[in-house]
């Protein structure tokens, strides 16, 4: 089976010279897509067509874009631009966001986000199938009956989705192509994908046609512990900083008082003692932190737990030197 390998641009400190540097690497080294994430810096649609224009092969992830800022239809038109601009490279990562974000920086009211992100795939995937708004079955707008005035180079462009609870991983596997889970502890994963089957199973799907794409931190240190640094803080920022979501999964799945203890004392302003109280065993199963013999092999077991596509922080803030290092360190195997 074909190794594939993606990356992700974090969008803090976010240098657009050294990304576009980076995906012209990653597409003459082999990996399979470069995604690009969106919050309050960059908007990511400009950006995936600048790097389009100077790759050939590499696929191009929007990782992620929310439901709230743009219209279904808007959504739909993007991504059949971007999708022939790049010869049918596009993958469309959608997530719902939070209200945070999507009150405090859109303006916009944040109601019924699976409700939304759900008629947003159904919109998007019959527009670009050259079908009409008001056959989409969503019901959240009056829709009139328009249909693209294009014609997308691909019928389907494939929908990759940011969710973490049990109704909405459900609902990828019904409809969506990926799952992007975040800080998911790989040793759980079998439990996601028994939630993508029995959403496959009432559209009639085969349940591995839905790739599992979590977002990964791979850290390749001579120190171990030294790698982990950077890991806990990143952890604890996620847990105490980036709302209910990632405190919430990681205390269904088996870290409750760790992650009781992290929200607390970041949320306490106490950022140093957070990331120190993340435990070793949360560091374990949620990062890949070591020499980079053991990076590669640990990554290999999450493969074998149902990882199809891992997709990997890219570590431009530290360099062109450590990233042009992690790029050849982390290519798939050709």
């Amino acid at each position: 089976m074909e190794e594939t390998t993606g990356l992700v641009a974090f969008w803090k400190n976010y240098d657009r010279k050294a990304v576009l540097r980076a995906a012209q690497q990653a597409d003459e080294l082999g990996y399979d897509s470069f995604w690009i994430a969106e919050a309050w810096g960059y908007e990511a649609f400009t950006l995936l067509t600048e790097v389009a224009a100077h790759t050939k092969n590499i696929k191009l992830g929007t990782g992620i874009v929310n439901v709230f800022s743009r219209s279904p239809g808007l959504l739909a038109m993007q991504a059949a631009t971007l999708d022939e601009v790049s010869e049918g490279r596009v993958l469309l990562g959608l997530g719902t966001s939070g209200a945070k974000v999507i009150e405090g920086f859109h303006g916009v009211p944040y109601k019924k986000p699976l409700t939304r992100l759900r008629q947003y795939i159904q919109v998007i995937q019959k527009l670009i199938a050259g079908g009409r708004l008001d056959d989409a079955g969503a019901d959240l707008w009056d829709f009139r009956h328009f249909k693209l005035e294009m014609t997308p180079v691909r019928d389907r462009i494939p929908i990759y989705c940011a969710c973490l609870n049990d109704k909405a991983i459900r609902m990828i596997g019904e409809l969506a192509d990926g799952w992007i889970p975040t800080f998911w502890p790989y040793t759980k994963l079998e439990l996601g994908r028994k939630l993508l089957a029995e959403g496959a199973a009432v559209s009639g799907r085969d349940p591995n046609e839905v790739v599992t794409s979590p977002f990964t931190t791979v850290i390749p240190m001579p120190e171990k512990e030294q790698s982990y640094q950077h890991a806990r803080g990143l952890i604890s920022f996620y847990i105490g900083g980036m709302g209910t979501y990632y405190h919430a999964m990681l205390s269904r799945l088996g870290f409750a008082d760790n992650a009781d203890l992290v929200r607390d004392l970041y949320a306490s302003g106490k950022r140093d003692e957070a990331a120190a109280a993340v435990s070793q065993e949360m560091l374990d199963a949620l990062v890949i932190a070591g020499d980079p013999a053991f990076c590669r092999t640990r990554l290999g077991e999450w493969r074998e737990a149902g990882v199809g596509l891992p997709i990997l922080g890219l570590p431009v803030e530290m360099g062109p030197e450590i990233t042009d290092m992690y790029l050849q360190l982390m290519a798939p195997a050709s």
